[in-house]
């Protein structure tokens, strides 16, 4: 195999055009085999495979710098960037990363995971080159889906204002992970669909060339090229910006595209910054199917021979899954309830709702500020608006919760997925701080549920609350396999429950982690004769400050327990035992200070330190 020779780009340079060829079909059958064996974001990898090697092939990385986006379509970089053997175990513990990392390769500068940042830090890299004066290039990779994000443009903005050799890439898969929405999506594709004036460039093009006097028709062909342009709207919005236009182009077709490169490369008279548009297929040769990009954007192991995945084999639903029925449920009985959601309909759980509900789904793209301010406005004229974004995304919209939505006491429910710890997608997806975030702001109601069970109920009493924001927390993957009540049941706010009745040592848990605490439990029965109460808080905001003050008089030690960082429902606690002059022992067991790289679940618990070991060790310590 070609790709047994190569440990960085420098090993291909030399190749021609049918090793490139070749070399784009292995790279392509190893991104297939590496995430068929670790799961991973498979679509994406597979479209910019023939990208990816003629950006490399052109330009001298790593002194060049390509700046992914997201990172979800990095594999087949890291694949010629010499990190094929660590991709054997991709996205788990002392593998690659599903995502760029500085800290992994040079040929990462700048690490990704959320998307849109890519414009920004190029021109960051970009200026630095200028004042140093330095001459290697920078090239920012986006999609077309984190193009609609409002930083993508506020970078293109101050870009296009600058003078400047910034290289951007469009790569227009028509898709972010669900198909791409707005009106710049349809612009995109007015773009494509409008033949007239690439048509007529490269006709002037192929005159001009047969014509002897190369400075002259140089010039010529710029100028006809900049009017045709200027008359072209649909390159008007690039080109308005300050930016140099080329495309659309053929994102597949690898001699074109290091064409086009080498082209830009060479070019040192041009000071505008440029913008290449490229069109690929997500997921190209993958599935013959249509209309499954969005089922192969992030993918669990599957067979590399049939691409069957492997199923689901418990029976347990997730989390995520009963928050979408419950909400469909609920949906049924009041049509005021709306569902928003930021690019996210399947990983939010809302497809069903979408398919029942279509004029009361709204895919904002990959716009959370929008999403929190457009439900906002919904709440403001009587609706009843569910704002669906995972942790880690939700914190892109913090200004907009504030300013927009709690100094107001306006009653948007926000659904907040993947609480807590996520596994493969390591920290730049894990739901660590929300707790933390939310409760510190007034008018704001913090919940999370212990179970299935629970969170039905919290989703029910969020859509019947109107007093201002509630929010209710939920982690990743698979709930506790609990019996759900017939129909939900609307809770009280600010009251939790006891779950055990003990001795001397008060558990006051909130969230998920309550089996820990009842495994905890179990465990020091069994070897030391404790018996500890536990209490399921259900509220880190309002608190059930009756319940958690009675435990602390009535106990010798407290221990609260939460899948969060510093400054949540432990803090909430202990700032109410503090105020009530309260001399009972208490502990605090969440995640320590550090972010935890990618792993299973379970042991990324154990590294934050909130697992059962953990309570067991402190809890013995403590007495």
């Amino acid at each position: 195999m070609l790709l047994d020779k190569i440990t960085t780009p420098a090993d291909f340079r030399h190749f021609n055009s049918e090793q490139l060829l070749d070399l784009c079909k292995e790279v392509y059958g190893e991104t297939v085999k590496v995430v068929s064996k670790n799961g991973g974001h498979l679509g994406a990898n597979l479209g910019v495979v023939e990208l990816t090697i003629a950006l490399h092939y052109v330009f001298e990385t790593p002194q060049d710098k390509i700046i992914w986006d997201v990172g979800h379509q990095s594999y087949p970089h890291k694949l010629i960037t010499g990190r094929r053997e660590q991709m054997q175990n991709l996205r788990q513990e002392g593998g690659a990363s599903g995502f760029t990392k500085r800290s992994e390769s040079d040929f990462d500068p700048f690490g990704a995971g959320h998307s849109s940042t890519s414009i920004s830090a190029g021109l960051g890299f970009e200026i630095a080159n200028n004042l140093n004066n330095c001459k290697s290039r920078v090239i920012s990779v986006i999609g077309d889906g984190a193009m609609s994000a409002g930083m993508a443009f506020e970078a293109l903005n101050n870009a296009g204002g600058m003078n400047n050799r910034l290289i951007v890439i469009l790569n227009d898969n028509k898709m972010s992970i669900s198909p791409a929405v707005g009106a710049f999506s349809k612009y995109l594709a007015k773009i494509v669909s409008s033949k007239g004036y690439i048509n007529i460039r490269n006709s002037i093009k192929s005159t001009l060339k047969k014509i002897p006097g190369s400075n002259f028709i140089g010039k010529t062909l710029k100028t006809i090229e900049q009017d045709l342009k200027l008359q072209n709207p649909e390159a008007n919005v690039f080109e308005g910006l300050g930016f140099y236009y080329i495309g659309p182009i053929d994102g597949h077709n690898i001699e074109d595209l290091i064409e086009i490169f080498q082209n830009i490369k060479q070019d040192n008279a041009n000071k505008k910054p440029v913008l290449v548009h490229v069109i690929t297929e997500k997921g190209k040769g993958f599935e013959s199917d249509k209309g499954l990009e969005e089922k192969y954007h992030a993918v669990g192991k599957f067979c590399a021979v049939t691409k069957k995945q492997n199923k689901k084999s418990s029976p347990i639903p997730t989390y995520t899954e009963i928050f979408g029925k419950t909400l469909c449920e609920l949906a049924e009985k009041d049509s005021d309830l709306l569902a928003i959601t930021a690019a996210m309909e399947s990983g939010t759980g809302l497809k069903d709702f979408h398919k029942k509900f279509p004029e009361r789904f709204f895919d904002v793209g990959i716009a959370e500020q929008h999403a929190v301010t457009f439900a906002g406005g919904l709440a403001c004229a009587g609706k009843k608006p569910f704002v669906a974004i995972y942790s880690t995304f939700l914190q892109r919209a913090y200004d907009q919760i504030i300013h927009d939505i709690a100094i107001q006491k306006l009653p948007v429910k926000f659904a907040i997925d993947r609480a807590g710890v996520v596994g493969a997608d390591g920290a730049t997806h894990a739901g660590s701080f929300d707790i933390a975030y939310l409760s510190i702001l007034p008018n704001f109601v913090v919940m999370a549920p212990s179970d299935e069970n629970e969170l039905r109920n919290m989703v029910a009493t969020a859509l019947h609350y109107n007093e201002g924001p509630i929010a209710f927390r939920f982690p990743r993957g698979e709930a506790q396999g609990v019996k759900l009540d017939s129909k939900p049941t609307i809770l009280k706010i600010g009251q939790g429950r006891i779950i055990n009745k003990g001795k001397k040592i008060a558990i006051i848990s909130f969230g998920a982690r309550l089996d820990y605490a009842r495994q905890a439990n179990q465990v020091l029965n069994e070897s030391h004769n404790i018996d500890c109460t536990i209490a399921d808080a259900r509220f880190a905001k309002p608190l059930d400050e009756k319940l958690i003050l009675e435990l602390a008089n009535n106990h010798e030690l407290i221990v609260t327990l939460e899948e969060g960082s510093i400054g949540g429902f432990s803090a909430q606690v202990n700032n109410l035992l503090l105020k009530k002059n309260c001399t009972a022992k208490i502990k605090n067991i969440f995640f320590n200070d550090q972010f935890i790289d990618h792993s299973t679940q379970e042991h990324q618990h154990k590294i934050a330190e909130i697992d059962v070991e953990r309570l067991v060790e402190t809890i013995l310590l403590s007495i």
